[in-house]
């Protein structure tokens, strides 16, 4: 049995905002641009959170199930950065609005950015030792930005989304290679969030430990698996994607430490086995804990896979932890992902206006942690609703009535 990913979808949200127009409101140095690498970012709506996040990607997965199939999910784990309640998960409410059985195991996981593969992981474990034949586990990673760096350069970076994955031994998009896993952790206060309105940091820390992170988990992860090149093993390279231009000088980071060539070999080896992952991203923004696997997602949709191809993966979280893991996808696990046709829903998205998008941002607090009472209306921005939710289904935030919250479909 070789367990991973059976199954993956991402929520790339219904609005978004040009970087550039972002940049030029803000005063920001557009000379910087170059480095983003990025186009546009998605927005969520006041009416969203990490949990209508987490919901609206995982349920095309859940209802494309059959009731015995569902009836096999036996464990739901959210990772996220963006937790509600330092008690209550997310996950119980996930697990509630999916309609899954009861008999299943609910939690959720924090380590910033690493809290998707800190999920995926966990659940791969379990499942791989269960005794029950076909058992699945539903793993999202599901995060919703604050505007609390308003007026920053992180600001532009700054995504909405989620990505859903079903985990079992049927897995064509990512079959993870048993114990073929690299670890590189320390104590760093590169980025953080002390309170539900704050996000603080040092940008250049964070860059230096994700640099750091990605040379050592992958010494570590070739202690694991001896034969391991850089250059020749994987197929293609996925990496937790802040920035896109961030990546870029990963890879050539990578590439240096542990296998040096000429700038322009490099290069092509960067447009060859990277760039395809960093598309969606290009027009999403950071989506944190699932950023790496919107990247995974990108990478397959714009790549041919008519055999087997094995990928090597870095995922990355402030604080810090990292892990270098690889697995294989398959031409069926293309179909798969291709049938859920992000790119689409990434062009679906309605474009806002600078005024659209500071209108927005200023009612997102009230969808943070921490409220007790609040009735989410629409009214502020209900052109927005109207055109890209009223009547598709999606789940929204309603109320929150003594700090449980409430949610509906639109």
């Amino acid at each position: 049995m070789t367990v991973g990913i059976e199954a993956v979808n991402a929520y790339v949200g219904r609005v978004s905002l040009g970087v550039r127009e972002l940049f030029a409101a803000r005063g920001l140095d557009d000379r910087r641009m170059d480095n983003l690498m990025m186009e546009r970012k998605s927005v969520n709506l006041p009416c969203e959170d990490p949990v209508t996040n987490a919901v609206n990607a995982a349920r095309p997965i859940v209802e494309a199930l059959t009731p015995q199939e569902r009836d096999r999910i036996e464990l739901v784990v959210v990772g996220t950065e963006s937790g509600l309640d330092f008690g209550k998960p997310i996950s119980t409410y996930v697990q509630d609005l999916l309609g899954l059985g009861r008999r299943c195991r609910s939690f959720e996981v924090k380590h910033a950015c690493y809290g998707g593969t800190a999920a995926l992981q966990t659940a791969a474990a379990v499942i791989g030792a269960s005794p029950v034949p076909g058992a699945k586990a539903l793993v999202i990673a599901a995060d919703a930005s604050s505007v609390a760096a308003r007026d920053t350069y992180w600001e532009p970076s700054q995504g909405a989304g989620s990505v859903a994955m079903l985990i079992g031994d049927d897995a064509q998009v990512l079959a993870l290679d048993p114990g073929a896993n690299g670890f590189h952790s320390f104590e760093v206060m590169d980025t953080l969030r002390p309170r539900p309105d704050l996000e603080a940091g040092d940008s250049d820390l964070s860059l230096m430990a994700y640099m750091e992170c990605l040379v050592h988990s992958f010494r570590a992860y070739r202690e694991r698996v001896p034969s391991a090149d850089v250059m020749t093993t994987f197929d293609h390279l996925v990496l937790h994607t802040p920035f896109a231009g961030m990546v870029k000088g990963a890879h050539r980071r990578l590439l240096r430490s542990d296998s040096p060539a000429p700038p322009a070999v490099i290069d092509a080896d960067f447009a060859a086995r990277v760039e395809p992952c960093l598309r969606y991203a290009a027009q999403v923004g950071n989506v944190y804990s699932a950023a790496l696997y919107l990247a995974l997602v990108s990478l397959i949709d714009h790549v041919e896979v008519t055999a087997p191809k094995r990928l090597g993966m870095f995922s990355y979280g402030s604080g810090c932890a990292s892990e270098f893991y690889s697995g294989v996808v398959t031409p069926a696990g293309r179909q798969r992902v291709a049938a859920r046709r992000t790119a689409d829903a990434i062009a679906d998205r309605r474009p806002l206006t600078v005024a659209e998008y500071e209108t927005v941002s200023d009612l997102a607090l009230h969808r943070m942690a921490g409220v007790r009472d609040h009735a989410y209306d629409v009214t502020p921005y209900a052109d927005l609703y109207e055109s890209q939710f009223a009547g598709r289904g999606l789940l929204v935030l309603d109320k929150v009535v003594d700090f449980h919250r409430r949610y509906r479909w639109s």
